[in-house]
């Protein structure tokens, strides 16, 4: 089944509008989560470019923050930008094993590929995407035998059920290359 990005709109929307009072939107060139305030009634998810994956890592972030962060523009997180550091990239990368473990568990839940994102290609080295695709594997496979964030199983459920994938093992999140 294809993955379209208005699909995942209207159930994201569907799932958590009335509920969460945020709506996910198709953005420009960079994605940004905007609390509810005088010019929208709702809080929302704004990813980029129309790029499923960029939409799926957006709602991963949306989907373990907590309703402080929720509250605050891209919840309140620091963003830096290409061009880090080896500190500060690992400092990056430890911040967003969880999302990014959230992210690989949608996209299994719904058939599409996922790779991890380290963000920085112009850095002063070249980041170990090995390493940091295994750490996140094993968030993954806590969630899966711990519990899911309440926001993520529910769009896990929503999105297994319309893409028609009956359950989620460990066997779908294979050790990289």
């Amino acid at each position: 089944m294809p993955h379209n990005y208005n699909t995942l709109i209207n159930i994201f929307n569907d799932t958590f509008l009335e509920r969460f009072n945020t709506e996910l939107v198709l953005g420009g060139d960079e994605p940004l989560y905007l609390p509810a305030d005088v010019a929208s009634a709702h809080h929302r998810i704004i990813f980029a470019r129309g790029f499923f994956a960029s939409a799926m890592h957006e709602i991963a972030h949306w989907c373990i923050a907590g309703p402080q962060r929720r509250l605050l523009e891209d919840y309140g997180y620091w963003y830096e930008p290409d061009g880090r550091t080896d500190a500060v990239q690992a400092e990056f990368e430890n911040v967003e094993i969880k999302p990014q473990a959230v992210e690989w568990i949608l996209s299994a839940s719904c058939g599409f590929r996922f790779q991890v994102s380290c963000d920085n290609l112009s850095g002063d080295t070249e980041p170990d995407r090995v390493g940091f695709t295994v750490k996140v594997r094993e968030q993954v496979l806590r969630y899966l035998e711990q519990g899911m964030p309440e926001r993520a199983q529910m769009l896990s459920d929503r999105l297994r059920g319309y893409y028609h994938v009956d359950f989620l093992a460990s066997t779908q999140f294979p050790m990289p290359a």
